[in-house]
């Protein structure tokens, strides 16, 4: 059951002109609440599958692309970095899908082209900071698999998947290389946790700044080490699940953590006291051509 432990109403520097930015309050949540976040995740793809998988369908395609471009230029030893890596930007990637969660969440009827709506944000800046800051972790963390697989065999190209495969797994080197690989992967993966867990759905919801909300999802970290590391390991494990079948699964997998991290925002933080409101255009009356001569004289029409 999620409970509020702190939070800090002090004003923060000014986001923009005459808005002062609030730290929204952190809950302590537990296991049964990431499974709550998980349950409603799943209820969301499933009412929504077809948008979901839309939005979602270019994950499998880059992975087969991938795979081929891999084997086709014999850089084997950066397959796995780059599936691994995907985590990393999945956070930003699922904007539509945090769009699609908030619409249900409101009682609407949600669609694909809603979903594209998160692009007319006002805080649609911020979140293509983030992104790009993430995006700067993922070829960091590329360019450290390389380095660690070139210290640990040198320059010499894999061959083929067999023989790449019993290298990695029979020699000493080869567990070198993967407990190393691991650890740093460990650690770009919990950078990327820290700096994202909830920023995105709060820059989405609340309009955030990008500083602002970086900071929340570090608090939101530190209120719940154990429960974060428990979402950690959900997340790894599903997309590596998704990952198997020539990264077809990530169309389900994806959506449904997309969906889960809305729902996981909404558990951790307490409800934003001044919900933004949806921008719409002005509405306009639908007037027919035979109303011509009166349109050019409106006060004449409303005192009609």
């Amino acid at each position: 059951m999620a409970t509020s432990i702190y939070s800090n109403t002090s004003p923060l520097p000014r986001d923009n002109v005459g808005k002062t930015s609030v730290m929204p309050a952190v809950r302590k949540i537990g296991l049964s609440d990431l499974h709550d976040a998980l349950r409603l995740g799943w209820e969301d793809f499933k009412a929504v599958p077809s948008h979901a998988i839309v939005l979602c369908a270019i994950y499998p395609v880059l992975g087969l692309m991938l795979a081929r471009a891999v084997l086709g230029y014999s850089v084997l030893p950066l397959l796995f970095p780059l599936a691994a890596g995907f985590a990393l930007l999945g956070p930003f990637a699922a904007l539509g899908l945090y769009e699609l969660s908030r619409r249900r969440e409101l009682g609407e009827t949600p669609s694909a082209w809603q979903a594209t709506s998160v692009l007319r944000s006002p805080s649609f800046g911020s979140m293509l900071a983030l992104g790009v800051l993430l995006l700067t972790l993922f070829v960091v963390w590329v360019a450290a698999a390389q380095a660690i697989y070139v210290w640990t065999f040198g320059y010499e190209p894999a061959a083929d998947i067999p023989g790449f495969a019993s290298r990695v797994l029979t020699t000493p080197e080869g567990w070198r290389l993967i407990v190393v690989g691991c650890g740093v992967g460990f650690l770009f993966a919990l950078a990327a946790l820290c700096l994202s867990v909830v920023s995105f759905p709060m820059m989405l919801d609340r309009h955030a700044g990008v500083a602002d909300a970086m900071l929340t999802s570090m608090r939101v970290m530190a209120a719940n080490p154990m429960t974060m590391a428990a979402w950690g390991l959900i997340v790894a494990a599903l997309l590596v699940l998704g990952s198997i079948p020539f990264f077809l699964g990530l169309a389900v997998v994806v959506p449904l953590l997309g969906h889960a991290t809305w729902h996981l925002y909404r558990k951790v933080l307490e409800p934003n006291p001044n919900p933004q409101s949806e921008v719409l255009p002005p509405h306009r009356e639908h007037r027919s051509a035979a109303d011509f001569p009166a349109a050019l004289f409106p006060w004449q029409h409303k005192k009609h």
